[in-house]
């Protein structure tokens, strides 16, 4: 247990070793001389070491005192720092997630704003990054991850819905020589690879075998949205989930010209400590990121019109 002095006093010594004067810290604190050396003196008798000199009607500090006067200057400015700092923030929480790149960039960013608007006293410091971070360790309250994942002990694994994926390019390639109105058109077409999807071209192919497409040439990219931006800038065609590509097919940067396919994946993980889970700010977060994610899937559901199974 810490046996700190009282906060009157601690004031009244830092107010007089400052000014150099009792009387001009009892002016300061609003008062009186005598009040400031009772509050000193009892510091100094808790203490045990005398802080001050009594020098006529000044006073002059200690070798112990000049000492103990820094380090408590030292300490307050720093509370008086992080009152300042708090005050101008004025969020009650800090919400730190963890997210793939692919997926911060293309879904979840552009969603924060309705986030932070349902719940003004959450900060969110949203980090990108393929590299896994320890939720144990306390790195970051949500990690959201791509693919397999084996959890810390301790960690919750709460899966996304199953994604649906679409051929993706932009409405100039289509508009081409060779517009794609079925999967034997895509023979004719640049592949834009994301290498590191858990469904790939072969994939495709394995449920298209009749379809010739050339699997060894194309543009690759580790990075889905790397992919997405390629096949948007009309370097060919991609294959990517579906709630990637939201708002560049709401812009109209991509089309599907053979619809979405009927999802039968999960791609992404949403993972945070079961000891934190009903933390009011970890709570709101995992509710709206779960219905955020309900609202988009119902939508894709409605959009999908090819159920050719991958």
């Amino acid at each position: 247990m810490r046996q700190l002095p009282p906060l009157k006093a601690i004031q009244a010594f830092e107010s007089a070793s400052r000014l150099g004067s009792f009387a001009e810290a009892a002016a300061e604190l609003y008062l009186t001389p005598s009040a400031i050396s009772h509050q000193i003196r009892d510091l100094e008798e808790r203490l045990q070491i005398t802080l001050f000199h009594r020098v006529h009607r000044g006073v002059i500090l200690t070798d112990a005192g000049r000492r103990y006067a820094e380090a408590i200057t030292q300490a307050l400015g720093q509370i008086d720092s992080a009152t300042r700092n708090i005050v101008r923030h004025g969020k009650s929480d800090i919400l730190t997630i963890h997210c793939v790149p692919s997926l911060a960039t293309q879904w979840l960013m552009p969603r924060l704003a309705r986030f932070s608007a349902q719940y003004p006293d959450i900060d969110v410091r949203l980090n990108a990054s393929v590299t896994n971070v320890s939720l144990v360790a306390e790195e970051a309250d949500f990690a959201i991850r791509y693919g397999t994942v084996f959890p810390e002990s301790g960690v919750v694994l709460k899966p996304f819905p199953k994604e649906p994926l679409a051929v993706l390019c932009a409405p100039s390639l289509q508009s081409g020589p060779h517009p794609i109105h079925n999967p034997e058109d895509l023979v004719h077409q640049t592949l834009i690879h994301s290498e590191v999807n858990l469904i790939l071209w072969r994939d495709w192919q394995h449920a298209h075998p009749n379809v010739p497409i050339d699997l060894k040439r194309g543009p690759r990219f580790d990075r889905s949205f790397m992919s997405i931006s390629a096949a948007a800038d009309g370097l060919g065609v991609t294959l990517e989930s579906r709630l990637l590509v939201e708002q560049e097919i709401n812009s109209g940067r991509l089309i599907m010209p053979l619809g979405t396919y009927e999802p039968t994946t999960v791609f992404h993980q949403l993972l945070f400590l079961q000891s934190k889970a009903n933390l009011p700010k970890m709570a709101a977060f995992q509710d709206w990121l779960y219905q955020q994610l309900d609202d988009t899937f119902s939508t894709l559901e409605q959009t999908r019109t090819n159920g050719i199974r991958l």
